[in-house]
């Protein structure tokens, strides 16, 4: 059966995904926001595996990941919640978060577990490539995952041709260097980073993340890619706004 994400890609143009922390801001939220995402048109998610060290990630999300940690969620957990999703959620699902949780959960246990539950993707950003590719690659690929890898404004053309090479799903292009919800550099320097990724003809899509917040945002940044992921803006927002499925529609509304 053909990955969920690769058939998006097939579909779809201008593709709006949603990042959210798994049992924020209550431990069974999960799947409330799920649903919501999905009534409300997003394209594709990433629900954030909590992590007490989350190097990638903001003061916003750091903080969601402690609640959430606090409420008692852990892979476990997340697992156990979205077991059934397939039964009503269609859209692609990537989970999102750091190697050591996995690795004390088994790797190739998580992986056979992420697969049952309908997991399409993962994103480990402190898994390096190169460690991936000889060590994990195989066992991913036999359970039907495609491991999503990062870019950085300071990656070079060599290295991303590399990635590219041996990539599946598509290419997170970071915005700028640093944390989520961070962004500190200029409109004309991202969008020259952003044209380098698109003129190197990359075979995997692109997705921009970090600092994609708001329609406008959204929307440059669909411009020079193949969509854009949204996390911090939208963490702030349901956990002043809450989960339901017409504060999460109002919110995407906004975007596109």
């Amino acid at each position: 059966m053909k990955n969920r994400i690769d058939e998006m890609f097939e579909k779809k143009q201008n593709l709006l995904s949603i990042y959210f922390t798994a049992g924020f801001p209550a431990l069974e939220d999960t799947m409330p926001v799920l649903r919501g995402l999905e009534k409300a048109g997003v394209d594709f998610v990433e629900i954030g595996m909590p992590f007490s060290d989350p190097l990638a990630d903001g003061p916003v999300i750091q903080l969601a990941s402690i609640d959430a940690l606090n409420n008692g969620m852990c892979i476990k957990k997340l697992l156990e919640q979205i077991k059934n999703m397939r039964s009503e959620i269609t859209m692609p699902v990537i989970l999102m978060g750091y190697i050591n949780p996995v690795l004390h959960y088994g790797i190739e246990r998580f992986a056979a577990d992420a697969e049952a539950a309908g997991v399409d993707g993962l994103i480990l950003p402190d898994l390096p490539w190169d460690e991936y590719v000889a060590k994990h690659k195989a066992m991913f690929d036999s359970h039907h995952l495609h491991f999503i890898p990062l870019i950085a404004p300071q990656s070079p053309d060599e290295r991303i041709r590399h990635i590219d090479s041996q990539a599946e799903g598509f290419i997170y292009t970071v915005a700028s260097a640093g944390i989520t919800g961070n962004i500190k550099t200029s409109v004309d320097y991202r969008t020259a980073y952003f044209d380098r990724i698109r003129n190197l003809k990359l075979r995997n899509k692109a997705v921009i993340g970090f600092g994609i917040k708001d329609s406008a945002s959204y929307k440059h940044a669909c411009e020079h890619a193949d969509g854009a992921i949204i996390g911090t803006a939208f963490v702030n927002y349901v956990k002043e706004n809450g989960t339901s499925e017409e504060a999460i529609k109002k919110f995407v509304s906004a975007i596109r």
